[in-house]
């Protein structure tokens, strides 16, 4: 595929080392990586105070009758400038704008926020989404190590952040987030390390033929 761009999703349970993962894939693969700079890039675009968007991020709006469609006008029409600019479905507009945008622009590594979904929906080639997980234990041990809190708040902390991102997801595309036929490329990393973990997505890279 000579130098085409090529874009990676990573959608991951809490304390399931996708985060990590995804850092380490940026430096390996010499390519971006995008997490919280989306809300910031947002926040930037739309001159709304970037307070609004933390509020709102990866968490599920109220808004019945969106949630009924499940998220399709969010993916493909532009953000409003009206009355509801800071209404959440808005601001997740805003964030799936510059989702397409840096997808575009470069190959690079895109943390959460339906990025597969959106991206899939531009048409967007060489995607590549993964989704990151382990079992409860594992989790629970990585959040213990990385977060500094105790067992009993770490389960707390990755039940509580594993549903946000559940909801969410299926707020604004009307999927399953924990679907796997929804992702290219499920990595479990209960007994697989983080480091061959990167390496087995260098490989399966190679073998959709993508130059890296």
């Amino acid at each position: 595929m000579g130098n085409d761009k090529y874009v990676i999703t990573i959608d991951r349970l809490y304390g399931s080392g996708g985060r990590i993962m995804g850092k380490k894939l940026s430096e390996e693969l010499g390519i971006p990586f995008y997490d919280e700079d989306i809300i910031y890039m947002a926040s930037e675009e739309c001159a709304i105070g970037e307070q609004y968007f933390p509020l709102n991020d990866e968490q599920a709006g109220n808004n019945l009758f969106f949630r009924a469609i499940g998220g399709l006008r969010t993916s493909l029409e532009e953000p409003s400038l009206d009355d509801d600019i800071t209404s959440p479905e808005n601001l997740f507009r805003f964030q799936a704008k510059m989702i397409r945008r840096v997808a575009t622009e470069q190959s690079c590594i895109i943390m959460g926020r339906c990025a597969d979904f959106v991206l899939e929906a531009a048409g967007i080639k060489n995607l590549v989404r993964l989704f990151v997980y382990s079992d409860s234990s594992t989790c629970i041990r990585r959040v213990v190590e990385v977060d500094g809190v105790d067992t009993k708040e770490a389960l707390r902390r990755a039940n509580r952040i594993s549903k946000e991102r559940r909801d969410y997801y299926k707020y604004y595309t009307g999927k399953e987030w924990d679907d796997m036929a929804n992702y290219d490329l499920p990595i479990n990393t209960t007994t697989l390390e983080l480091d061959p973990a990167v390496e087995l997505v260098k490989a399966y890279l190679r073998l959709r033929g993508i130059e890296i």
